[in-house]
Order: C-alpha cells, then sequence, then structure tokens
C-alpha cells in the first residue's frame, strides 16, 4: 500500500486525539510540583536527622531513585507518567525511570546482552550529551572570566 505524505498526514490527523494543553501544563505541574514536595520532606527530614545540607542533599536524589526504580518495577511509574507526562518525566526520578524500565524489558534476554546493553538506551544520549555540555559550558565559562 503506497500512500503520499499527505495521505497519511490526514489519516494521522483523524487518528490521533488532540490534547487540552491547559489540562496537560497542569497535572504536569502537580505531578512534579508533588515530587518536588516529597524531594524537599526528605531533604528536611535528612536534615533533622542531623545530615549536612549536601550529605541531605545527597541521601535525598538516592532516595528519590530508589523510589522510582521501585515503583517502575511495580509498574505504577508508567501509570503516573500516563497521568502527570513531563511532570513525572523531568524530575531525577524521570531519569531513574528510563533506566530501569529497558532494563526490566530485557531482563529476558540476560544480564549482559539485555539488562547491561539496554539499560541506558533512553538515558544514555542524556548522559552523554550533559557531558559534553557542561564541559562546553565550562570551557566557555573559563574564557569569559
Amino acid at each position: 500500500m503506497n500512500i503520499t505524505n499527505k495521505e497519511y498526514g490526514e489519516i494521522t490527523k483523524r487518528r490521533s486525539p488532540n490534547t487540552k494543553a491547559g489540562l496537560s501544563f497542569t497535572k504536569a505541574f502537580l505531578f512534579g510540583g508533588a515530587i518536588c514536595v516529597v524531594g524537599e520532606a526528605f531533604l528536611n527530614l535528612y536534615t533533622h536527622l542531623g545530615f549536612t545540607r549536601i550529605d541531605s542533599g545527597t541521601l535525598t536524589s538516592m532516595t528519590l531513585i530508589f523510589i522510582a526504580a521501585i515503583l517502575t518495577g511495580l509498574k505504577l511509574y508508567d501509570k503516573m507518567s500516563k497521568h502527570g507526562g513531563a511532570g513525572t518525566l523531568v524530575p531525577i526520578t524521570g531519569f531513574a525511570n528510563a533506566v530501569v524500565a529497558p532494563a526490566l524489558e530485557y531482563k529476558t534476554e540476560g544480564y549482559i546482552l539485555g539488562v547491561g546493553a539496554k539499560m541506558f538506551t533512553i538515558a544514555g544520549p542524556v548522559i552523554v550529551y550533559g557531558i559534553a555540555a557542561s564541559a562546553l559550558y565550562g570551557i566557555l565559562y573559563y574564557i569569559m572570566r
């Protein structure tokens, strides 16, 4: 079946549901905000327990990553993401989900060719471009100083 780009565009337009931008933005804000509130609660808890502010921040990040990994394994994070959209994908928990989900999906292929090889298929480019951008910004900052 050969169809033109115009015909394909028309089919896609008919079959794709329209998104309600205002509702999507609101949900993303609420879900992302809720994740941040939970993170702030852990930060305050760890600080109250006597950890330094820097150590509390590290422990908070580790806790949020751990919780997101567990929720991904229980298939609850995907349900949250379905409703929360970018609000669940942008914080550190979204990064944890991006690493754990492919690892779980390919675990049947073994630890090396499945989990090890596929774990960073989504998160890998983020790491590479993040490191490259930070190096470039560091060089520019050094030159401009």
